[in-house]
């Protein structure tokens, strides 16, 4: 999956693939992590968030069946 690169001291970059609406996340400590049927909007919210960081944990963390990718 292609990810960007954010602003963030935690999130290192985001990417999303709206056809299975799964949004993976790499950490600035390397791992890597994808969140299942999550909703697209849920990631545009969280690259305009002032806190990608805060928004992540607010909104995605905890909320979505996720797997550790690497």
């Amino acid at each position: 999956m292609q990810r960007q690169p954010v602003t963030s001291s935690n999130l290192r970059s985001v990417g999303y693939d709206a056809q299975t609406s799964t949004l993976e996340v790499e950490f600035h400590h390397g791992a890597v992590y994808q969140y299942f049927e999550v909703p697209e909007s849920r990631f545009t919210e969280l690259l305009a968030a002032a806190s990608k960081g805060s928004y992540f944990n607010d909104h995605i963390k905890d909320q979505y069946r996720y797997r550790k990718v690497r």
